[in-house]
């Protein structure tokens, strides 16, 4: 039985956050780290296309928590404790400095998410972090006052526990044996499968900013829209598949989308075209895209408005308008599956809310067990919030520990 203060569970971000602000806020303590996989930090390294999303360039905590479908009510706190300005001044403290990008998206200056994986593992080393790969853990029991770890090499024992094994359902599975609740994982963060003659043929094309609902939901976003080989991609896309994650793993993939391509209503809409039947009278309506629509996409709308390519504005008559005006504001496709989005695979679950307290990201259940990242039931649009997670819980767990 090998002797530690301090177990953390997970050789990710949460997991090297959380154990190298533990010792290097108390050097005393003995930290170890167990990690399935024959190297950690696997997130971390894909992440932004391999730069490494590290945070959001949002600083007001109100802001922040709006990016959180599960997790926004309880972050609020831990957010005034730690957030985006922290973890720049962290890095920057180690010598790494962050960049913003139009987006609001943060990275490192290198553009590379080594550059991160770097400083994990070099200050793990100085401060004497132990870092254990290929250690699968098979077991977590309660031993008096100590949690006794079980793994796939040895066996650990340890007066207090971190775990932050991100949605490990092995883990997941352990920590209901130990009387959590865990609340069903689906996934969250994907793109829409839409066969559709108004998108065929036209990927790479982006509205840029487009209004999306879900019929017969509540569900809404807006934002960039991409049209891709398979379907619908982009920040609108994605906000929705967060937000409505529970929900459409509900309806199976299966629903109906209904766009605002121009943030118009369809009375204003038809108005604004009845004014250019009357001033672009003798042009082809297929040649002469407006309101800023991409003029391939524009093309398809206009062909699926009951017109050919030869229609000129002047010969359009009510039903056409209206049609047309139809497909700007408020065209409906049928999406019939997800795929994943690049290499974001997030998902929506996790330990129970109710069950942590997350001024100290402490369970609810049993004195020092602490969780941080993906673990619990939090997760966040894309854009780098769900790192940001990560370095808040990690780093508010990390303080009640060393104490």
């Amino acid at each position: 039985m090998i002797e530690k203060d301090v177990i953390v569970v997970g050789g990710g971000a949460a997991g090297f956050f959380a154990a190298i602000n533990i010792a290097e806020q108390n050097p005393h303590l003995k930290v170890a780290i167990l990690e399935r996989g024959k190297e950690g930090l696997q997130k971390v390294k894909v992440s932004g296309g391999g730069r490494c999303n590290v945070t959001h360039s949002e600083f007001i905590p109100q802001e922040l928590v709006k990016n959180y479908p599960r997790g926004e009510k309880e972050l609020l706190g831990p957010f005034h404790q730690f957030m985006t300005g922290d973890t720049i001044e962290w890095f920057e403290k180690r010598g790494i400095e962050l960049k913003i990008e139009d987006d609001g998206r943060m990275f490192p200056m290198s553009n590379t998410s080594q550059t991160i994986i770097d400083c994990f593992l070099n200050q793990a080393k100085t401060h004497q972090v132990e870092v254990l790969y290929n250690h699968a853990v098979k077991s977590i029991q309660k031993l008096d006052d100590n949690w006794i770890i079980n793994t796939s090499e040895d066996d650990f024992s340890a007066q207090k526990l971190l775990v932050a094994t991100g949605s490990s359902t092995k883990i997941w599975t352990l920590l209901k044996k130990l009387g959590h609740t865990i609340v069903q994982p689906v996934p969250s963060l994907f793109t829409f499968d839409i066969k559709d003659e108004r998108i065929k043929d036209i990927p790479g094309v982006v509205a840029q900013n487009v209004e999306i609902k879900v019929v017969g939901t509540d569900l809404y976003s807006e934002g960039p829209l991409l049209i891709t080989h398979v379907g619908m991609s982009a920040p609108a896309i994605l906000k929705l598949s967060a937000f409505g994650a529970v929900e459409l793993a509900k309806r199976n993939y299966n629903f109906q989308i209904e766009i605002n391509f121009i943030k118009y209503s369809f009375l204003d809409c038809l108005d604004q075209l009845k004014q250019l039947k009357h001033d672009l009278a003798k042009k082809a309506v297929f040649k002469s895209a407006q309101f800023e629509i991409p003029k391939r996409l524009w093309q398809k709308l206009v062909l699926a408005s009951q017109m050919d390519e030869e229609t000129r504005w002047a010969d359009l008559n009510k039903n056409q308008l209206e049609t047309l005006s139809s497909q700007l504001t408020s065209a409906t496709f049928q999406v019939t599956g997800k795929s994943t989005f690049k290499e974001e695979f997030v998902t929506a679950g996790g330990v129970d809310l109710k069950e942590i307290n997350f001024k100290t990201f402490e369970s609810k259940l049993h004195k020092n067990l602490y969780f941080a990242g993906e673990v619990i039931n939090v997760d966040a649009v894309t854009g780098g919030f769900n790192f940001q997670n990560a370095w808040t819980g990690a780093y508010i767990a990390a303080k009640s520990i060393s104490k």
